[in-house]
């Protein structure tokens, strides 16, 4: 039931993973709408935020399942409440989006398939992945980015552990430090030279928020929270 009297398309976000990317997520939404649609108004979001440390806590004992049954009981809600079609405001739940997918009642929109269509129309070959360490071991998106045809570069090992522990003990909790920017710009640097990357996926929605406006030369940032809002508000105004 609908208990809104115009015709305007509803968002359901599941947010909270964590919850300064959510914030961000849901200023885009607005910020974009209004610029495509001036005298539009607003659009229509609700926000379900889960829990991220229960999340993660998940994701560190390999209870895939159980994420998926987390995440499909919260789009389940997002769709009760009126939601059209839903999205999940973070990268490494994608590992099982396939899943809650199939168990959903509304449409989702990936963040993976967004960035996917988004590099190949930038006609890039060959582009490095940042994210957490869930998300640069996990083939979900080495195996989108390959159909597409487009080379998908993980950093070294001990360059994961780095972002990674970074990730989970900074930037989830609201720390961007310029010392932390640095290196993982060298790291970006290093891949550039080394792997030949021209872009750097940022598989993340916290990376954005340490590395926006900061730039690393000859390297398209691919900002996958700037990506994803914009095939969302595509879709809010279809």
């Amino acid at each position: 039931m609908h208990l809104f009297f115009d015709n305007m398309r509803t968002v359901g976000m599941i947010g909270g993973l964590g919850p300064e990317s959510t914030i961000d997520y849901y200023r885009s939404i607005i910020a974009r709408f209004r610029a495509r649609k001036p005298n539009g108004g607003y659009p229509h979001v609700i926000i379900n935020s889960l829990d991220v440390d229960k999340g993660i806590a998940m994701l560190d004992s390999g209870r895939l399942d159980d994420l998926a049954d987390y995440l499909a009981a919260g789009i389940e809600l997002l769709a009760r409440a009126g939601a059209d079609f839903g999205f999940i405001a973070a990268n490494t739940p994608h590992l099982v989006f396939d899943e809650v997918q199939r168990r959903s009642a509304i449409p989702l929109l990936s963040i993976v398939r967004a960035t996917c269509d988004y590099t190949k129309a930038l006609g890039l070959k060959k582009v490095g992945l940042f994210g957490t360490g869930f998300t640069m071991r996990a083939s979900f998106y080495p195996e989108e980015f390959q159909r597409a045809g487009i080379a998908l570069v993980r950093p070294k090992e001990s360059e994961r552990e780095f972002i990674h522990r970074k990730y989970i003990g900074e930037l989830l909790k609201n720390q961007f430090l310029p010392e932390t920017r640095t290196e993982i710009l060298n790291i970006a640097q290093r891949m550039k030279h080394e792997d030949g990357i021209e872009g750097l996926v940022l598989a993340g929605t916290e990376l954005p928020l340490i590395l926006r406006d900061s730039g690393s030369p000859g390297i398209e940032f691919l900002d996958t929270t700037v990506i994803h809002v914009e095939a969302i508000v595509d879709e809010l105004l279809r």
